[in-house]
């Protein structure tokens, strides 16, 4: 039964994962509809500031691990705490090296990649009533 439960995580963080990535090139191609192309480099800036950190959590949480994986809350507060750092400094990195030309697109990837985790519901694969036969 905990395999099945493995099973399903790990479909809902590929499923998760390609959505946020849809959303990262819908922005960009929005931003090269309607701006610069310069500004399509904002928009994936702040996907990428987003998508690093949500990568680093999963890696850190083990979900792809094939070895059998231990769950815990220390691991997920490492996880989660790391994440936060890794946030921080990468919007420390971009605002300092290399800065956007839009921020107004930057923010706008950001915060849409970050909202995709409320299509949890609807990228979650059912549980199958047949399982438990």
């Amino acid at each position: 039964m905990r395999r099945l439960e493995t099973q399903r995580q790990k479909t809902y963080f590929v499923r998760l994962i390609l959505a946020q990535l849809i959303v990262t090139f819908l922005g960009m191609l929005f931003a090269l509809l309607i701006a610069p192309p310069a500004d399509v480099l904002s928009v994936l800036k702040g996907a990428l500031v987003a998508l690093l950190p949500h990568a680093f959590f999963i890696y850190r949480m083990g979900v792809f691990r094939v070895k059998r994986r231990t769950s815990g809350a220390m691991d997920l507060f490492r996880a989660e705490a790391g994440k936060f750092g890794l946030t921080v400094a990468l919007f420390s990195l971009v605002f300092v090296v290399a800065p956007p030309s839009n921020p107004a697109f930057f923010f706008s990837a950001y915060v849409a990649i970050v909202l995709t985790h409320w299509l949890a519901p609807w990228l979650m694969p059912r549980k199958s009533h047949n399982l438990l036969r």
